[in-house]
């Protein structure tokens, strides 16, 4: 009997040790080798710096950041010890006390109410377990505290934990609660913050400054009083830290900082190193951005663009109702007027550093992801024009040479543009271009000028200062549009350009960005560098992944550049762009404002910087009035933005390089001055050495008279192949009754040569 029993019990026991090593088995399943935590690395935060080492922006799935125990405040490490587990450095992973506590109130009330993790079981949870409630998560909990204990030193687990736990808002640990909380580093951390951050770790959400000012207050309270009974602090520190005013509000977020510049950096690392890299691998990325200068220049575009906008609506509503008026008398509606609500004007800005092409400011739109200045392509209008300037001067050219601005049209012989000879008013067009009017394959472009007005012979100086789109014609037709193309190419234009004669009047696409890279080669000294953002890109651990090479080559000689950036001077000085001057500096510049006023430019440079600008509607509508250009809209705001940014650059000149000469010329004949001429007219101009005129200027030549032209020329109408109607320009001649416009049979289609509008 009694041999029996012990082999009943012997049974038993044997059946409990084999069921409990069966259920442990079945625990330890899925528990990582504790090794691994020697390898932990958490989802770290990507932080992109501006160039003088300022955080931007910061790119993470969770913010943290991996910080050595002795990187962390003191305070922060014993106000964690003393509310989450004032018995840390005495026990040895677990506290069987704070079990036996939890596990009857949790008896009484039938389910988990409690828990009574250590700082060790906590850091055993958050990176090895779920989240989830159950007493197979307890157990392994334990059992891996046991094994962590083993395995590391306090301070080790204490750094484990601090740079792992959870804030709130998106933080993990300390380094990323500082930034969050308070916009500080983490040594930056008075004893205040410290003891609000511990105090956060129970109920991140419950206790949040943010959302529960007052339960923060009293959760910091108590980690003041629990560290004062643990003697880590004086009364007089406590009552001094409680007395503290907690954050109300979120600091500025880094991620709210040149959006549209660190959306552009982001875009390139994540193509060349992958997502996970970026958002999860806790780069290092300095970059170019001046980020002075790009709130500056933030403040002030979107200052004024919107009050562009409250002009534009107001001149909508007086149109709309011009037009209900006349839709209730029955009159013909304008075709070219839409009823729909106004869309918010958009603009871009950038600036970039003329001899490095590092971009400082980057202002891609208003509330949008679109990147109007590396992704939006819009026609360039005038500012296209010191390309064909510099293809002329670089074919033999001066500033002074002479260059028509007189009617002329075009005729399209089915594979090129060529010009109507003799066709030089609207009367001699009608009459050559009559006899082939029924004939669909026949298409002619009569180009205007802005004004309407002919100026006759002028030099390409005041041309260009006037953006005389009929001399751009004249010249890139002189020069061959080809050669225009070419330049172009080589300054830094890489979308594709149309070899046409309208190029010279900025009808193919180009983003700003290219434009105001291409315009800074003509301040480098004929140097095209590339542009770019990134200066250098680590890895978590400091290892460098790349850095900036810089990447240049000479596009036009020193000469030629030298002497496009001096004709573009007189843009400013004495042209369209001349509201910029009251920045009392000397500057280089060219506006622009492209057919129907769908797009205002203005790029300009000084010998250090050169910044673009451009506004429009992102659905290529019209902006409205006329006289809404690149010079009269544009520049105000590109000139107060940059009265900002220059005030850390001394005022220079451009240097003209050896082979260069000055002479004193009549600016309006382009020959050498002599007393006897008027004194208005006297002009120091610069030219390539052995082309300077040597002939003298005539005292008895007058200016030639500017040619008006008839306001009832007809408008160019759209056409189904995407073409315009015929653009009628009639001559005013004194004494004379003016020819007869061209009838509707008359009017042929060609392919959108846009006149650039100023």
């Amino acid at each position: 009997m009694a041999r029996s029993r012990f082999y009943a019990l012997a049974a038993s026991a044997f059946l409990l040790v084999g069921a409990g090593g069966f259920g442990l088995r079945q625990l330890l399943v899925g528990i990582p080798p504790i090794h691994t935590l020697e390898d932990y690395t958490p989802s770290l935060t990507t932080r992109v710096h501006d160039s003088k080492g300022t955080v931007v922006a910061e790119l993470s799935i969770e913010k943290r950041a991996l910080l050595p125990l002795s990187k962390i405040p003191v305070d922060l490490q014993n106000a964690v010890i003393a509310v989450e587990d004032d018995a840390f450095f005495k026990h040895w992973g677990i506290s069987p006390k704070g079990i036996i506590r939890s596990s009857v109130r949790n008896l009484i009330a039938r389910r988990v109410v409690q828990g009574a993790s250590t700082i060790t079981q906590q850091l055993a949870k958050q990176i090895f377990l779920k989240p989830e409630r159950k007493l197979s998560r307890k157990v392994r909990e334990v059992l891996l505290a046991l094994q962590i204990e083993r395995n590391f030193s306090k301070p080790e687990i204490l750094q484990l934990y601090l740079n792992q736990v959870y804030f709130g808002e998106g933080a993990y640990g300390a380094q990323a609660a500082a930034r969050n909380y308070f916009g500080k580093e983490v040594g930056e951390m008075t004893l205040a913050d410290c003891a609000l951050l511990a105090g956060l770790i129970r109920a991140p959400r419950a206790n949040s400054p943010f959302f529960k000012p007052e339960n923060a207050r009293k959760r910091r309270a108590v980690v003041l009083s629990r560290m004062l009974d643990e003697k880590l602090i004086t009364k007089a520190e406590a009552e001094a830290a409680a007395a503290q005013p907690i954050p109300l509000e979120k600091p500025v977020g880094f991620d709210s900082q040149a959006p549209y510049f660190v959306e552009h950096v982001r875009r390139k690392l994540e193509q060349k190193y992958g997502t996970a890299a970026v958002w999860r691998g806790g780069m290092k990325v300095y970059t170019t951005l001046d980020l002075e200068m790009q709130k500056k220049a933030e403040e002030v575009m979107e200052k004024a663009l919107t009050e562009f906008d409250v002009k534009a609506q107001a001149e909508h509503e007086k149109k709309l109702k011009e037009y209900q008026r006349l839709e209730a008398a029955g009159e013909p509606l304008p075709v070219d007027f839409s009823t729909a609500p106004l869309a918010k004007i958009q603009g871009a800005f950038v600036a970039i550093d003329i001899k490095t092409g590092a971009v400082r400011a980057m202002i891609g739109g208003r509330d949008s992801h679109f990147n109007r200045v590396t992704q939006a392509k819009r026609q360039p209008g005038s500012t296209f024009k010191p390309f064909v300037w510099a293809a002329a001067l670089g074919s033999g050219m001066t500033a002074a040479s002479m260059v028509d601005d007189t009617p002329l049209a075009f005729y399209f012989d089915g594979r090129d543009w060529r010009l109507l000879e003799g066709a030089t008013d609207q009367y001699s067009i009608n009459l050559a271009t009559q006899p082939f009017a029924a004939s669909p394959d026949f298409k002619i472009w009569v180009p205007n000028n802005y004004d309407g007005k002919f100026m006759g012979r002028v030099t390409l100086r005041k041309a260009l200062a006037n953006s005389r789109n009929i001399s751009a014609i004249n010249l890139i037709t002189q020069v061959g549009p080809p050669l225009v193309v070419e330049l172009a190419k080589r300054a830094g234009i890489r979308s594709e350009l149309e070899p046409a004669p309208a190029l010279g009047l900025g009808a193919s696409v180009v983003t700003p960005l290219e434009m105001t890279s291409a315009f800074g080669t003509f301040a480098n000294g004929g140097i095209s560098v590339t542009p770019y953002t990134l200066e250098r890109a680590e890895d978590a651990t400091g290892k460098i992944l790349e850095g900036h090479v810089p990447s240049d080559k000479e596009a036009m000689t020193p000469q030629l550049a030298y002497l496009v950036t001096n004709l573009m001077k007189g843009v400013v000085q004495a042209g369209t762009g001349s509201y910029a001057r009251r920045l009392n500096r000397p500057l280089a510049g060219k506006t622009g404002t492209s057919n129907d006023n769908r797009d205002l430019w203005f790029i300009g440079m000084t010998p250090d910087l050169v910044a673009g600008a451009w506004m429009g509607y992102d659905d290529f509508t019209s902006l409205g009035r006329k006289d809404w250009t690149g010079g009269s809209t544009v520049v105000p705001w590109w000139t107060a933005i940059m009265e900002e940014v220059l005030k850390d650059y001394p005022k220079r000149d451009f240097p003209a390089p050896s082979g260069i000469v000055f002479a004193t010329v009549d600016r309006d004949q382009g020959l050498l001055y002599q007393p006897a001429c008027p004194k208005d007219r006297k002009l120091l101009e610069a030219f390539a050495a052995g082309t300077a005129p040597t002939e003298y200027c005539d005292p008895n030549r007058q200016a030639a008279a500017v040619i008006e032209v008839s306001t009832a020329a007809l408008a160019p109408t759209a056409l189904p192949d995407g073409g315009y109607g015929i653009s009628t320009a009639t001559l005013i001649v004194p004494g004379e009754a003016p020819p007869p416009l061209p009838t509707d049979s008359e009017l042929e289609a060609f392919p959108a040569p846009d006149d650039d509008a100023e």
